[in-house]
């Protein structure tokens, strides 16, 4: 047995010490889906089966192209979570424009709050959320 193999087994067990995790054991599942608090309205859950459904069937077609973090699929089911099906429907579609060529990249999370210029008459100002500041 090599070195490092032998300094693991020995911290495995502290013989018998109560609520020692063991390293070896699978992390639990995630989703790659927001699980947070949301309210499980029916146009959310619509929003968001439509975008599971997706995630499901076309999106392995399309293929790994996605330029930001999370990818726009998740994006746009966390919005939608988050915000509701108009408001997150408004992100996700501008989220969705970005993405390609000549648009923006990286690290583009879904805002935990909207501010108060956000009404459901005004969808255009949703494209402000993604740019850049700089």
């Amino acid at each position: 047995m090599c070195e490092f193999c032998a300094l693991q087994t020995s911290d495995e067990d502290d013989g018998g010490a109560a609520g020692s995790a063991n390293p070896r054991k699978a992390p639990a599942h995630r989703s790659r889906n927001y699980t947070g608090p949301f309210r499980k309205t029916p146009d959310r859950l619509l929003g968001m089966g439509f975008i599971r459904f997706y995630q499901l069937t076309l999106s392995g077609f399309v293929g790994n192209s996605c330029r930001h973090i999370p990818t726009c699929s998740e994006y746009g089911y966390e919005s939608i979570a988050r915000h509701g099906l108009w408001a997150g429907g408004w992100m996700t579609l501008f989220r969705v424009g970005r993405c390609g060529p000549g648009g923006t990249s990286g690290l583009d999370q879904v805002p935990e709050t909207l501010g108060g210029d956000f009404h459901w008459w005004t969808p255009w100002r949703y494209i402000a959320l993604g740019r850049k500041r700089g």
